[in-house]
């Protein structure tokens, strides 16, 4: 069954901690890598209507089929892309962090999806509305040669995922999601029981525990509960499979060719 508990309110002040080395205060716009290459009058534009948010571990910004009326260009938080069944079984599509922008249905006509966007990992945000959002799209500047070429890198994730989950190993598939998630935060320590990330997988937390009890045995992580260390990313990378590389290889390349 699904754990996440659907929320009313998306934003708390006084939720989860945020990530010890940024504070709400110390968010820029430089921390996110969409927002960080632009420059000149789009940057000034884009700027004046971006508001900083904190985002809280289990929040729900839109579900399936709700209208989408923001988007988001994370710095320290993580948001989730997940289906969730009718049974409450779920398994993550993509994740969203400091490389990207939540929010693409926006561009691409729908304004809704059929997915649920949860906050996986706490920590701060900008938030801009779908209008002014639109507009600097359609302008045909940086902005939306970025984006675009985010779109690909994301589809390019979702195939990847999909094929992961079908064809490698539970540790494989977790040694994957670890390596993702530690590259889009601050610090390698994620606030994440096992029957989350079991839920992110569409596994059983057994299963979960049972791998994680390896991983931690032979030096690539601690754990205790709600709190996953990484400790030899070495090791974790020679345990990965080949899913990892292909994202992070999509990703890095994403503003290649943008001028």
């Amino acid at each position: 069954m699904n754990n996440f508990k659907l929320k009313n309110t998306l934003l708390n002040e006084n939720g989860m901690p945020m990530p010890k080395n940024i504070t709400h205060e110390q968010q820029t716009p430089e921390q996110n890598y969409i927002l960080a290459a632009l420059s000149g009058a789009e940057r000034d534009r884009l700027l004046k209507h971006l508001d900083p948010v904190s985002l809280e571990l289990g929040n729900v910004i839109y579900g399936p089929n709700q209208h989408i009326s923001y988007a988001y260009f994370p710095t320290t938080s993580i948001i989730s892309l997940q289906y969730i069944m009718h049974t409450g079984a779920c398994a993550e599509a993509a994740e969203v962090g400091n490389e990207g922008m939540l929010g693409l249905p926006i561009l691409l006509g729908g304004n809704a999806t059929p997915n649920t966007a949860i906050v996986q990992t706490a920590g701060q945000a900008y938030r801009l509305d779908q209008n002014i959002l639109k507009r600097e799209f359609n302008s045909a500047g940086k902005m939306q040669q970025l984006l675009l070429r985010y779109t690909q890198a994301v589809m390019t994730q979702m195939f990847q995922t999909a094929a992961c989950n079908r064809h490698h190993t539970i540790e494989q598939q977790l040694c994957r999601w670890l390596l993702l998630t530690v590259d889009r935060i601050p610090s390698g320590e994620l606030l994440m029981t096992q029957e989350l990330v079991a839920n992110m997988l569409g596994v059983r937390r057994e299963s979960i525990t049972e791998v994680a009890r390896g991983l931690q045995h032979s030096g690539c992580i601690r754990y205790r509960r709600g709190h996953i260390l990484v400790l030899d990313r070495r090791k974790l990378e020679n345990s990965v499979c080949e899913c990892y590389s292909v994202v992070k290889k999509e990703f890095a390349g994403l503003m290649s060719g943008v001028h």
